[in-house]
């Protein structure tokens, strides 16, 4: 006779042995329950079907004790069935996986990136999370945690000394360091009853309106002082920045094989949304041909003296300088040149859409930035049609 797990009487009832009691969720989605032998709460299992190797998988969903009596058939349903969805997805893994370190060491296996090692290298591997067992992870745990990240200083830029200058971590630095390992987590959690203890999700929830618009702003006369005032050095990279729409890293990252000089196309191989091809028009070419000249594939299109890539830590410090140099207002960086280039390009009416593209962002973050721009500009023309 099929047993209806959902109902406490009829779980009660049932005798306690090794092998679970059974429920059909669906076809190949099973539920178990293990009564306990002791006083206490029974253990769930979930049980699916697995195509590939056409043999059931087992997991172990522990005994959701947090919760209230007539709430554990919901969770557990709910953890089973995404136990299933997984294995259906061919996203099953064999390893064992216990600890919130294990969850974010096989989340950089299947979807490697070096956002997500370096926040799971900074912030959680040597944190006291990384040791917590996944199946005892409560939401007070991801509270703590998220308690420490808000309160560690961000790096700013590190000087040749070593010596660090960090500030206070924003909103924006918080929501964007929480992604990780929230997209570890929900690869290997179901997500707990809302306001319950098992609601770990609820402690990573982003703070909201965090991306505000960057306010710093420069014309293409203030940028030409900036590259003017900069060392000899820098000032080939700090062109760059101004010439094209890209993030430093992605143009630290370039490479004389990246530019091909015959048919004007830049290979832009490191970026976060991933490699991409843009074509640049004459002025551009001119300039990337003299920086690849006489140089090998391999080097860095716009190294340093030292024939080595520039990072955050190196260029920081040159911009800075070239802009207190050239009377730019405090706060002058990196990303306020591509923000300015971009600022332009949609001023100057490009399509949002190819902004985008571009500047290797999506349209929707355009729109959210620099949206209000053709707002205002769209405006100020109907303004000039009145009679």
């Amino acid at each position: 006779m099929a047993i209806d797990l959902s109902r406490i009487g009829a779980r009660e009832a049932l005798k306690p042995r090794r092998e679970p009691h059974w429920q059909r969720l669906r076809p190949g989605c099973y539920l178990g329950y293990r009564q306990s032998a002791r006083e206490g709460a029974g253990t769930w299992i979930a049980r699916s079907y697995d195509k590939d190797s056409r043999a059931y998988k087992l997991k172990a969903l522990g005994d959701f004790g947090e919760l209230a009596t007539s709430e554990r058939f919901t969770a557990a349903r709910r953890a089973a069935e995404a136990f299933a969805d997984t294995i259906e997805a061919g996203g099953f893994r064999a390893e064992k996986i216990e600890t919130v370190a294990d969850a974010c060491r096989d989340y950089l296996k299947h979807k490697p990136g070096a956002i997500a090692e370096g926040v799971f290298k900074r912030h959680v591997y040597s944190d006291p999370i990384a040791s917590v067992k996944l199946e005892k992870l409560r939401r007070h745990h991801l509270r703590d945690w998220r308690k420490r990240l808000e309160d560690a200083p961000a790096l700013l830029s590190r000087n040749k000394k070593g010596d660090k200058r960090t500030k206070v971590r924003s909103a924006a630095t918080i929501n964007r360091d929480m992604v990780p390992l929230r997209a570890a987590l929900r690869a290997m959690l179901p997500l707990g009853s809302p306001g319950t203890d098992s609601a770990w999700h609820e402690a990573l929830k982003p703070i909201r309106n965090a991306d505000k618009r960057r306010a710093l702003y420069l014309d293409r006369e203030e940028r030409k002082r900036l590259v003017e005032a900069a060392s000899a050095e820098a000032q080939p990279f700090v062109r760059a920045l101004c010439l094209l729409p890209l993030r430093p890293g992605a143009v630290a990252a370039l490479t004389v094989g990246d530019w091909d000089k015959r048919t004007e196309t830049l290979t832009i191989g490191k970026d976060k949304t991933g490699p991409r091809k843009i074509g640049v028009p004459p002025v551009v070419a001119q300039f990337l041909a003299g920086q690849t000249k006489d140089k090998l594939p391999g080097a860095p299109m716009f190294g340093r003296a030292d024939s080595r890539p520039w990072n955050k830590d190196t260029w920081y410090d040159p911009i800075r300088e070239a802009a207190e140099a050239a009377g730019l207002p405090s706060g002058t960086s990196a990303y306020t040149l591509r923000h300015s280039v971009i600022t332009d390009l949609v001023r100057g009416g490009l399509p949002v859409l190819t902004a985008a593209q571009l500047s290797g962002t999506s349209v929707v973050m355009i729109e959210k930035h620099y949206g209000h721009l053709v707002r205002d500009d769209a405006s100020k023309a109907l303004a000039r049609l009145a009679i």
